[in-house]
C-alpha cells in the first residue's frame, strides 16, 4: 500500500480541484476546466459578497464577467440544477446518475406526497400549459394560504417536491428565484435516462475520487451525499477494478487513534510543488465537508451566520485564506456596492500562518474587490491579520 505525506496529499488534493500554477482562464470555454474538475458547482442565496457558485472559477483562475458564466450555466444547454450536493449545478448528462435519488425521495416522503397531490396535479398542469414560471406566477392568489414547511405555501411546497422527484427543473433564476419548468419540456433526451442505482453510485463515487484527488471513505461518500453503506459498496467494486487505489496519508487518523483508510484516484497526479493563492468561499469543496478540511488543513471552520452576533468568533461570512496551498486565514468580506468599497469587517490569521500572509491576502483582496467592480477596499482593523487601513485596486 502506498503511504503518503500530508504534504504530499494536499498538493494531489489541490491539483484535482483546479488549482495549478497556470491558473489564467482560457478564452475559448474559459470555465470547463473548473466545472469539470468541480463536477458540481454548489449555490447558496447569501450575497454579502459574491454568490457562492460565482466563487470557484474566482479562487481558481481570478477575475472574470459573472453574467458569461451566468450564460454558460443556463442558456448553453450544457446544466440543470438538482440536489448533487446541496443544491448545485451539474452536466445535463449526469443528471440521470440522480434517478435513484429522485425515487428516495418519492419513497420517503409519500405520506406528504399524497397530501399535496392537488396543489402537485395543479402546478404540473400549469407549467403543462404556459411552461416555465416562478412560484409567484404559479400561486392560486396574491396572498395564498402559508404552511408549516418552512413557512411556504401549498403551491412553493408541491413545486419543490416536483424538483426533488424529478418532475419538475430549474429553467434559469430571476434576482435568485427559480423558475420552474416540466423537465421533458426543456431537458435534452440525455437527462432524461434513468440509471440504475448500483452502475449511478460507482460512477458518482469515481467522480468524486477524480475531484477529490485522495480521500477516506467519509469523503467520498460526502462529495454527493451518500450514505455510508452506499458509498463502500462502490469503493469496494472501484478498487476492485483498479480505478480507486488504496493509500495511507500521515496523520489521517480516526477518533479512536488508528490509521484511516484511504484511496487515491489511479489517473490522480502527485505535483512536485503546488502552492496556490486563493480566497474561497465556505461552499467550496476543498473546505465543504468540514471534517477533511480539518483533517487535510489543520483548519477548524464553522460558518456563523446563524450564530447571534455576541456569540460569533470571527465574523457573519469568512471566506477562507489559502496561503502557499495552506488554509492560513479567514477574512469576513461585504461589499458595499453604493460606495463602491469592499469592507474587510475581520480578518484572521491561523497559528503558524507563513510570514507572507498579509501581503497575499492584500493582494486578493485588491483582486476581489476589482472583480466584483469595487474601487477600494476599507479594513475594519478586527482580528490578528495586520492589513492596511485602506487601499486601492
Amino acid at each position: 500500500m502506498q503511504n503518503l505525506s500530508q504534504a504530499e496529499a494536499r498538493r494531489i488534493a489541490l491539483a484535482a480541484q483546479g488549482f495549478s500554477s497556470t491558473a489564467r482562464i482560457r478564452q475559448r470555454r474559459p470555465f470547463d476546466p473548473a466545472l469539470e474538475r468541480l463536477h458540481v458547482l454548489q449555490i447558496d442565496s447569501v450575497n454579502v459578497f459574491a454568490r457562492s457558485h460565482y466563487m470557484p472559477v474566482f479562487s481558481r483562475h481570478g477575475g472574470y464577467d459573472q453574467e458569461r458564466l451566468d450564460r454558460h450555466l443556463w442558456s448553453s444547454g450544457e446544466f440543470t440544477e438538482y440536489w448533487a450536493h446541496e443544491a448545485a449545478f451539474i452536466r445535463v448528462e449526469d443528471r440521470p446518475l440522480f434517478a435513484w435519488r429522485m425515487h428516495d425521495y418519492r419513497q420517503r416522503y409519500a405520506e406528504r406526497i399524497d397530501q399535496l397531490a392537488p396543489a402537485m396535479q395543479r402546478v404540473r398542469e400549469q407549467l403543462t400549459e404556459h411552461g416555465p414560471q416562478f412560484v409567484r406566477d404559479l400561486e392560486t392568489g396574491p396572498r395564498e394560504k402559508r404552511g408549516p414547511w418552512w413557512d411556504w405555501s401549498d403551491t412553493k411546497r408541491a413545486v419543490e417536491m416536483l424538483f426533488a422527484v424529478g418532475e419538475v427543473v430549474t429553467a434559469g433564476r430571476e434576482r435568485f428565484e427559480r423558475r420552474y419548468a416540466i423537465a421533458e419540456q426543456v431537458l435534452p433526451e440525455v437527462a432524461l435516462r434513468t440509471v440504475d442505482r448500483e452502475t449511478a453510485q460507482r460512477a458518482l463515487i469515481e467522480q468524486a475520487a477524480r475531484s477529490l484527488g485522495v480521500g477516506t471513505l467519509a469523503d467520498l461518500a460526502d462529495y454527493h451525499r451518500l450514505k455510508t453503506g452506499q458509498a463502500q459498496i462502490a469503493v469496494r467494486a472501484l478498487e476492485d477494478e483498479g480505478v480507486l487505489v488504496p493509500v495511507r496519508v500521515s496523520g489521517w487518523a480516526g477518533a479512536n487513534g488508528k490509521p484511516l483508510q484511504a484511496w487515491m484516484h489511479r489517473d490522480a497526479t502527485l505535483p512536485s510543488r503546488l502552492a496556490p493563492n486563493a480566497l474561497l468561499t465556505p461552499f467550496d469543496p476543498v473546505v465543504w465537508f468540514r471534517p477533511r478540511a480539518e483533517r487535510m488543513f489543520d483548519f477548524h471552520y464553522r460558518i456563523e451566520i446563524y450564530t447571534p452576533k455576541e456569540k460569533r468568533q470571527y465574523g457573519y461570512y469568512c471566506l477562507p485564506l489559502m496561503v502557499g496551498g495552506k488554509l492560513a486565514g479567514r477574512i469576513d468580506l461585504k461589499a458595499d456596492r453604493a460606495n463602491r468599497e469592499l469592507l474587510v469587517q475581520a480578518a484572521w490569521q491561523e497559528p503558524g500562518a507563513p510570514s507572507r500572509t498579509a501581503e497575499v491576502a492584500q493582494t486578493l483582496l485588491s483582486s476581489a474587490a476589482s472583480w466584483q467592480g469595487l474601487e477600494r477596499v476599507r479594513v475594519s482593523g478586527a482580528g490578528n491579520l495586520p492589513l492596511p487601513a485602506s487601499f486601492g485596486v
